[in-house]
């Protein structure tokens, strides 16, 4: 009997804790949890949705390079809409009446759907537009406007390094939270990758209804309102104008230019040629069938996208390479006989001296030279085999960035190619090469494929005597913890004592008497220090290529320049780069030097580019 009466209490005592612990709840959620109470009256409750203003784009100097406008969404409500002045409206509007008719047509054919919510009758409307609207409002019940922002540019520059913004899909919005339908992305550029930054956090409004659905006061005097946080400015690497005039020298040419200082791997300008213009930006969605389907690819970022032969600029790399295996001294001699011979394998050279030592094989860009030096590597005694050697070279060939990510803040950046061992031993047979079968690696062409900023990034390298840090275009305000990824230094495999044996001869190229390949484009009282390339084209006219980086000593900038089908490294990329130093360096192009800047401005090298 006591057991039973026992069970009974038990019993009891749950059925009360459970009784409790429902009320404890329902008073929670009907009491205390406002935002269940105010879910549940949503059909007599209005959301007004406010859109922060994106942060803004600045230089490295506080100059903004990219602004907001105003400008206003205008929604209708389709239930509160009384008939109006069609006319009227569209005259405002700039409408096709047989718009507004189509419009209507959707929102009675879809009316159950749309109960007494609003939708986007009209995006991005411009101020003045919307100003004609507001002074007669009145005439138009149901219709309202959202204040929103639009991207606008103080400076037509750097179309692809700023990157686009659009309205966000049902793919993005799968893979990202925090969006709805109607809200606007970073796409490309650098409105992508600090879209996290620049975004803000909506804000709303909360209206009450009437039982005639008529927008009433705040709900409960506003006190559950959230005001919309604005974007982030941020700060950047690039210098506006001299971006702006990186892109005026590659105006009418195909190809990039990429200037990085070299003690902190800042970008100071990253030009993509053909690019798209500012204008365009703003309004992607007009202008994206024709970007898209432009022969010369506007939407392409050749700055880190394109992946070609560096051509004989590579010749740096193999001389450190040959430095450090002990295979070369900077007074080592080798001739040169309008090319390098050996059985029935010829690549060929220019006319120059012959023989000649390590500093003239740079200031003269010798062919023939660097067949030899590639060979010492790669039958160099110590190692067992041609395979093996290859092996050590290829490490050190990626220890300077090549044939990898440089792991930028940019987005869509190609790893571009070093060839591996393997793939030589299903092309020719296992352990059946030679290196002679390679020998095309030796003034970087062959399988060798990498990108301008591979190219800006190794310049930058023997710049520092060594070392890179890894390029990017985010500056961090001073107090600001700078991530660690764009402050650690990357040294090569190369002893940093044997890059100014390299860097002198660069000096020679420029600085140096008859036969430096890049006497032409010296500039008074800086000494800069650059080497040539040409890089061979098999679908048409060879690419020309310029590195260069001054002064010579503390160097402040880096630069690659890229001119696609271009012919000679000395003729177009030479000149656009050293320009773009002066400008960096002394502000202004001297009065000696303002022909060559005219001849760059001038330029149209667009014919001579393959579209097809």
């Amino acid at each position: 009997m006591a057991l039973s009466i026992s069970r009974k209490n038990v019993l009891i005592a749950a059925i009360a804790i459970a009784f409790l612990a429902v009320m404890a709840r329902l008073f929670y959620v009907q009491i205390i949890e406002d935002k269940y109470r105010i879910n549940a009256e949503n059909n007599a409750l209005k959301y007004k949705i406010n859109y922060p203003a994106r942060g803004r784009i600045l230089d490295r100097n506080g100059e903004i390079i990219v602004d907001n406008k105003i400008i206003y969404d205008l929604e209708v409500v389709p239930i509160d809409v009384q008939p109006f002045d069609t006319l009227e409206f569209c005259k405002i509007f700039d409408l096709d009446p047989e718009f507004v008719k189509e419009r209507f047509d959707y929102y009675k054919r879809y009316r159950s759907r749309i109960g007494f919510g609003s939708v986007t009758f009209l995006k991005q409307v411009p101020g003045e537009m919307y100003d004609k609207f507001a002074e007669k409002s009145y005439m138009f019940p149901g219709f309202d406007a959202v204040v929103r922002t639009a991207r606008e540019y103080p400076v037509n520059s750097g179309g692809n390094l700023l990157g686009y913004i659009s309205e966000v899909d049902q793919n993005f919005l799968d893979s990202h939270e925090g969006y709805a339908m109607g809200d606007f992305a970073g796409k490309t550029g650098m409105e992508m990758a600090f879209e996290d930054r620049l975004k803000g956090e909506k804000g709303y409004e909360i209206f009450l209804r009437d039982a005639h659905n008529r927008i009433q006061e705040h709900y409960e005097d506003g006190i559950y309102d959230k005001e919309a946080v604005g974007g982030s400015d941020v700060m950047t690497t690039i210098d506006l104008h001299l971006q702006a005039y990186g892109q005026q020298l590659m105006q009418n040419k195909v190809g990039s230019v990429v200037a990085i200082e070299p003690a902190t791997g800042e970008i100071l300008a990253m030009v993509s040629s053909p690019g798209i213009d500012v204008s365009q930006l703003a309004e992607i969605n007009k202008y994206y069938s024709d970007l898209i389907n432009d022969p010369y690819k506007p939407m392409f970022n050749r700055a880190v996208q394109s992946a070609q032969p560096p051509g004989s600029v590579f010749k740096v790399v193999n001389g450190l390479i040959g430095l450090q295996e002990g295979v070369l001294t900077p007074d080592t001699k080798y001739a040169c006989h309008a090319g390098y011979t050996f059985g029935g394998i010829r690549l060929g050279c220019h006319n120059h001296v012959s023989p000649i030592d390590m500093y003239q094989s740079l200031m003269m860009s010798c062919n023939a030279y660097y067949c030899y030096v590639l060979r010492n590597i790669l039958d160099n005694p110590k190692y067992g085999s041609v395979g093996e050697a290859f092996d050590k070279w290829r490490e050190y060939v990626t220890s300077f960035g090549f044939g990898t990510k440089l792991g930028t803040d940019i987005p869509y950046e190609l790893a571009g190619n070093v060839p591996t061992r393997e793939y030589y031993d299903r092309l020719h047979g296992k352990d059946r090469w030679k290196s002679l079968s390679v020998i095309s690696l030796s003034i970087g062409q062959g399988e060798l494929g990498c990108t301008p900023l591979h190219l800006a990034n190794m310049c930058a390298t023997v710049a520092n005597r060594g070392y890179y840090i890894t390029p990017h275009y985010v500056k961090y305000p001073p107090g600001e913890e700078v991530d660690s990824t764009y402050t650690t230094r990357h040294y090569t495999m190369v002893d940093p004592k044997y890059f100014p044996e390299v860097v002198k001869g660069m000096e020679l190229a420029v600085q140096g008497g008859p036969g430096a390949t890049a006497r032409s484009v010296a500039i008074p009282g800086i000494i800069m220090c650059g080497k040539t390339g040409t890089a061979q084209n098999p679908h048409g006219s060879d690419h020309s290529v310029f590195m260069c980086f001054a002064p010579k000593d503390d160097p402040k900038i880096a630069v690659v320049a890229y001119v696609e089908n271009a012919g000679f490294g000395a003729t177009w990329a030479a000149p656009i780069a050293s320009l773009l130093v002066e400008k960096y360096l002394n502000g202004e192009i001297s009065s000696e030097r303002k022909y060559l800047e005219q001849r760059m401005f001038d330029a149209n090298l667009l014919s001579r580019v393959k579209t097809k």
